[in-house]
């Protein structure tokens, strides 16, 4: 089996198990961002505001529906 068919199978799973399979795979992979990059601060410092006050995400679908999809 190569990429492309693990892709095709991977798409037809139901969401929360799409969601589950990309965060098991972006896990796997090394760190890119290191503690000086922008991003990665940025990253944490809404981590922990989410932490300290779950109201303030998003789900999913709000974030779909503000993209207009």
């Amino acid at each position: 089996m190569n990429a492309t068919e693990i892709q095709q199978g991977a798409l037809t799973l139901p969401e929360d198990q799409r969601a589950r399979l990309a965060a098991d795979l972006l896990e796997s992979l090394p760190v890119v961002l290191s503690d000086c990059d922008d991003g990665s601060a940025e990253a944490r410092r809404r981590l922990d505001e989410m932490k300290r006050d779950p109201s303030v995400g998003r789900s999913w679908e709000q974030i779909k529906t503000g993209l207009g999809r």
